[in-house]
């Protein structure tokens, strides 16, 4: 066997890793395994990838990568080794946009080796040369265009910038004219190619990455990040095509089609059109007066939620980001358990985009050891919210805004929303009455059967639970669990 048939054979078995990584990531049993296949692929991958390189590259050539691959482990296990669960949508943020940056870097180096060459038909047959120009432009615009929008949307998920939509005249027709413009500059470089209209789309592509990311609404940004995601596999399968790796355009391909796939499917839980995704088209007007009261709030103590809790026959839990910023999912996992020991039905209501990244909160309960089959998704549950006793609103804001079934002028109006003001009693975990990520203020919080438990909401669980088992109060298991 030839160290060229050795690779193809590594290759093809790396890429059957990574669907059988996908595959074991789409279920919370299966998820180990998943994360393991996806490490073995990619170590694969890499070994091959050397072995292959040190048949055609120097010595010290192959050290170099060998450093790199070793620089780049050892910064990756850093940050793993430092990330807080609530900053992993930022971090994938700023991972898809190496991936677009390594796109960008792929493009302009196959054009200095081939397009600028002096004999381009050394390095590409005469009849795949314009193909070839073609590679290099999509290539280097996709990337750039998952570089930038990657950049902005790293940058409102950690509150660098504002979350509010960028709003220009006629933004519509910017993205439309920049997108004519690219298909004109495509077919000028694919007949005549130059440094000039390299340097055009790189910028062309940049500016229009970040506008239209930046034209994003913070309600919406869960659904950007798995578009950039989509974004980022199809740069690298374009760097694939230019580098002649067929294991780097499978991978790219599986992480560009799933991350669409994903996109589309949240457009649907949240009523969104995907082209509007793709387009940027999400809060185009931003929205106003978003921290204004809509009416009285009434406030209420952790010991008085804890009467609530006893006497309940029926407890539903609605997470949402602000649960995972507070780092309450372990203290919320106990209180889950002692309800439970009490013969209170307890279960969980999960929103499609709760939190800031897809499956977000997904994983935090299962961190917390949280039993899988009680944590619902919002199409499961939301039936079964108007003959619960108590729900519990815990960092969730935007994803149980009644606005968006009630009032056509909201800008998260058709979004579909965890019904949880058809409970008996809600009570809404919160530190201020300030409006959500996507800045609208809620009527929840003033509806006659909410109440309000204002602090950081890990504290606020905690002292729920203290007052469950010393409060005299609340020491009597509810007349419902007697019951059953």
């Amino acid at each position: 066997m030839t160290s060229t048939t050795a690779s193809h054979a590594a290759d093809l078995v790396a890429a059957l890793l990574f669907i059988l990584s996908l595959a074991g990531l789409s279920q919370h049993r299966t998820s180990r395994a998943g994360v393991v296949y996806g490490i073995a692929g990619m170590t694969l991958a890499l070994v091959a990838t050397v072995v292959l390189a040190a048949q055609s590259i120097t010595a010290g050539a192959v050290t170099l990568i060998v450093v790199a691959m070793a620089l780049g482990a050892a910064i990756g296990i850093w940050r793993a080794r430092q990330v807080e669960m609530t900053q992993m949508p930022e971090l994938i943020a700023v991972l898809h946009s190496f991936v677009g940056l390594a796109a960008v870097l792929v493009g302009w180096n196959s054009y200095l080796e081939v397009e600028a060459h002096g004999d381009a038909q050394k390095h590409v047959t005469a009849d795949l040369l314009g193909i070839h120009h073609a590679e290099v432009f999509i290539g280097i615009f996709i990337g750039a265009v998952t570089f930038t929008g990657s950049i902005v949307a790293f940058l409102k998920l950690s509150a660098r910038i504002k979350s509010r939509p960028l709003v220009l005249p006629g933004k519509n027709a910017l993205n439309v004219a920049a997108l004519a413009a690219f298909v004109a500059l495509t077919v000028w470089f694919t007949i005549s190619p130059s440094l000039g209209l390299m340097i055009a789309v790189t910028v062309l592509a940049l500016v229009l990455g970040w506008h239209l990311v930046a034209s994003i609404g913070g309600g919406d940004m869960p659904v950007v990040v798995s578009m950039l995601n989509s974004y980022s596999g199809w740069a690298a399968a374009a760097a694939g095509f230019l580098l002649d790796n067929n294991l780097l355009i499978v991978t790219g391909a599986l992480v560009g089609s799933s991350g669409a796939y994903l996109s589309y499917i949240m457009c649907k839980a949240m009523n969104r059109s995907f082209i509007s995704v793709i387009a940027g088209g999400f809060g185009i007007e931003a929205p106003s007066g978003g921290d204004e009261e809509q009416g009285e709030h009434r406030e209420i103590q952790a010991r008085e939620v804890a009467e609530l809790l006893t006497q309940a026959r029926s407890v539903v839990i609605t997470p949402g980001y602000g649960m995972a910023v507070a780092q309450a999912q372990h203290p919320v996992a106990e209180l889950t358990r002692r309800l439970r020991e009490r013969g209170v039905e307890v279960r969980f209501g999960v929103h499609p985009v709760a939190g800031r990244l897809p499956g977000h909160m997904n994983v935090l309960l299962a961190e917390a050891k949280v039993p899988y089959d009680i944590v619902l998704e919002m199409d499961e549950i939301n039936d079964d919210l108007a003959d619960t006793s108590v729900v519990l609103v815990i960092g969730a804001n935007d994803t149980v805004n009644p606005a968006a079934e009630e009032d056509p002028a909201s800008p998260i109006a058709g979004m579909p929303v965890l019904k949880v003001w058809e409970a008996e009693q809600v009570v809404v975990f919160k530190r201020s009455m300030a409006s959500g990520y996507a800045g609208v203020q809620n009527p929840l919080f003033f509806r006659e059967n909410s109440s309000m438990l204002f602090g950081d909401a890990k504290q606020s669980v905690e002292e729920i639970l203290h007052a469950l088992t010393s409060d005299p109060r609340t020491q009597a298991p509810s007349e419902a669990a007697l019951a059953r």
